[in-house]
């Protein structure tokens, strides 16, 4: 596990119970699978969490340790303005609004924000799914 779930236990604790109640009200799931044939994607609970803080990205699709993963889901939280996160060049608002997508499959990047903006981005990478 990561060394900060260690450090940090009660938060990891609390940033996992965010993802188990954000699951249960995310309607905005998006797949390569479902983009084309419209069938929705249940992701399970994940094991990783990246906190990311005034992170801008340029697009990209997923790499690295987080290899074979499916369905992530990002929040943003804080007091920004902009900030949307693009899939695959469709726009979507992101702020205290989950969206679960397929990063390592669909490009995706983060528009430009002003202001303080933090996302959450939960994950499992491949081999970690019983964890």
């Amino acid at each position: 596990l990561p060394l900060a779930n260690e450090l940090f236990p009660e938060l990891t604790d609390e940033i996992f119970e965010l993802e188990r109640r954000l699951s249960e009200q995310s309607r905005d799931r998006i797949t390569a699978s479902s983009m084309q044939s419209g069938v929705e994607e249940r992701r399970p609970p994940s094991s990783h969490c990246a906190v990311n803080c005034n992170a801008q990205f340029t697009p990209h699709v997923d790499s690295g340790k987080g290899a074979g993963q499916s369905l992530s889901m990002i929040v943003g939280l804080g007091d920004y303005d902009g900030g949307e996160l693009f899939v695959e060049g469709e726009m979507h608002d992101i702020r205290y609004r989950p969206v679960e997508f397929d990063g390592w499959k669909l490009r995706h990047w983060t528009n430009r924000f002003r202001g303080e903006r933090f996302s959450l981005v939960w994950f499992t990478p491949e081999g970690k799914q019983d964890t």
